[in-house]
C-alpha cells in the first residue's frame, strides 16, 4: 500500500470489449465483456462503482475507474455468489455456504499497487451450510440477516448454529428444508426488516415450481400480510424515496408496489423493461441498477419474459442496466456474453473511483497483512 501517483492518466477512454483484471483462473470458458460509452463517465460523475454477483460462474465483480483510463473490471472466485449489500466500508455477500462480510483495508488516501483507491477482504466467514442463501443485509442492531430460502424464513447469522430463524410466511406451516415457497428477497429500511419477496404461497416441497406464471406475492413482515400479488417470480425488495420497488423478474419489470389498503389489493406499477430475467436491484439518486439473466427455459418456459422478449425482437441479456427513473428507460449498460448466463444481485458503492477484492483462489489475501 502507498500514498496516492503523484501522475495519473489524465484522461478516460471507454472501450466496447474488455478482458476482466482478476485473479480468476485462465481455463474458465470463453466469456466477453461490452459497456455502453458513456458508462465509465457515468461512474466518474456519480463517484461510483458497482458490485455484481453471479451464482452460476461463482464471481464477485466490482466496476470501477482505473485511473489509467476506461473501465476496471475485477472479479474473485466465491462459490455461488449471491446476495450483496453495501455498508459503508463493508460488503456482506451470501455464498454457497458461507455469509461473507468484506472489509476495505485501505485508509483515504492509500493506494495499493499504484490503481486501486478500495481493497475488500473477507475477514468474517459466517459457516451456515448449505441454506440456498439469497438476499443478505444488516439490521439496526448491526445483526446479519438473511433469506434462508431453503427454510422459507428470514434468519440472522448464529455464532454457534447454522442460522437463527428470525420470520417466516404466515403461510408456512413449519421450520422445514424444503424450500416451499421460494422466499428470495429482503427489504430492510432503515434498519427494520420491512418487506420480501416469495415467488407462491406454495406449503408444500417444491410447490413454488408450479406458481412461476403469477403466484408470486410481496409480504409485508412488520403488519405480516400479503401486499401484493400476481406477480411473476418477483426478486429484489427495495425501499427507495419512500417507495417500494420490486423486480417482476418473470416478466422482465422494473416497479413499485402500492402496497394493499382497504380495497385496494395491491397494484404492480412497471416503469421499465429490461430484456431478460431481473433479478438484483440497487438505487442511487434517480437511477435504478438492474441485474439481467437469461432464462434457464428447461424450468421457467412459458414466462411473460418470452412474449415480451418476441414483441421487442429481442434476445435476452445477461449483465447490468442503469435505468433512469424519471424516463423509465436504460441510459447505461454492462454487459456478459458468453459461458456466463446468469447475475444474481446488484448493488452500488458510493464513494469509489477503483476498486478490487480479493478471494481464495489464490494466496494473496494471506500475504496482505494489514495494522488497525
Amino acid at each position: 500500500m502507498t500514498d496516492k501517483p503523484k501522475e495519473r492518466a489524465a484522461t478516460t477512454t471507454d472501450a466496447q470489449t474488455l478482458a476482466p483484471a482478476s485473479e480468476a483462473d485462465t481455463q474458465a470458458p470463453t466469456v466477453t465483456y461490452s459497456m455502453s460509452p458513456g458508462l465509465v463517465a457515468f461512474l466518474d460523475s456519480q463517484n461510483i462503482a458497482i458490485a455484481a454477483t453471479s451464482y452460476q460462474s461463482g464471481r464477485l465483480y466490482l466496476l470501477s475507474r482505473n485511473p489509467q483510463g476506461g473501465l476496471m473490471l475485477n472479479e474473485q472466485i466465491f462459490d455461488k455468489a449471491m446476495g450483496l449489500s453495501v455498508e459503508g466500508n463493508t460488503i456482506l455477500m451470501a455464498t454457497l455456504a458461507n455469509i461473507y462480510r468484506l472489509e476495505n483495508v485501505l485508509r483515504p488516501g492509500e493506494w495499493m499497487d499504484e490503481t486501486y483507491t478500495h481493497c475488500y477482504i473477507p475477514r468474517t466467514a459466517h459457516l451456515t451450510g448449505v441454506l440456498d442463501a439469497h438476499d443478505v443485509g444488516l439490521n439496526k442492531d448491526g445483526d446479519t440477516l438473511f433469506v434462508n430460502t431453503r427454510y422459507n424464513c428470514i434468519a440472522r447469522v448464529s455464532d454457534v448454529h447454522s442460522f437463527a430463524p428470525v420470520w417466516r410466511p404466515p403461510f408456512i406451516s413449519k421450520l422445514v428444508a424444503e424450500d416451499r415457497c421460494h422466499l428470495n428477497g429482503m427489504a430492510i429500511s432503515e434498519g427494520e426488516l420491512r418487506y420480501v419477496t416469495a415467488v407462491s404461497k406454495s406449503d408444500t416441497i417444491d410447490g413454488w415450481r408450479d406458481r412461476t406464471t403469477d403466484g408470486g406475492v410481496v409480504i409485508d413482515v412488520q403488519e405480516n400480510r400479503i401486499v401484493c400479488e400476481g406477480l411473476s417470480m418477483p426478486h429484489s425488495p427495495r425501499m427507495h424515496n419512500g417507495k417500494l420497488w420490486v423486480l417482476n423478474s418473470g416478466c422482465g419489470e422494473l416497479g413499485w408496489v402500492e402496497p394493499a389498503s382497504g380495497e385496494n389489493p395491491g397494484t404492480f406499477h412497471a416503469v421499465a423493461f429490461c430484456p431478460g430475467f431481473v433479478r438484483g436491484l440497487s438505487f442511487y439518486g434517480s437511477f435504478a441498477f438492474v441485474g439481467l439473466s437469461k432464462p434457464r427455459y428447461e424450468r421457467f418456459e412459458g414466462l411473460a419474459l418470452d412474449e415480451k422478449l418476441k414483441e421487442a425482437d429481442s434476445e435476452p441479456w445477461c449483465g447490468v442496466q442503469v435505468i433512469d427513473l424519471n424516463k423509465g428507460s436504460c441510459v447505461h449498460w454492462f454487459r456478459i456474453d458468453g459461458a456466463v448466463a446468469e447475475m444474481y444481485d446488484v448493488d452500488v458503492v458510493p464513494g469509489v473511483m477503483c476498486a478490487q477484492s480479493l478471494g481464495f483462489a489464490t494466496n494473496q489475501p494471506l500475504g496482505l497483512i494489514t495494522i488497525e
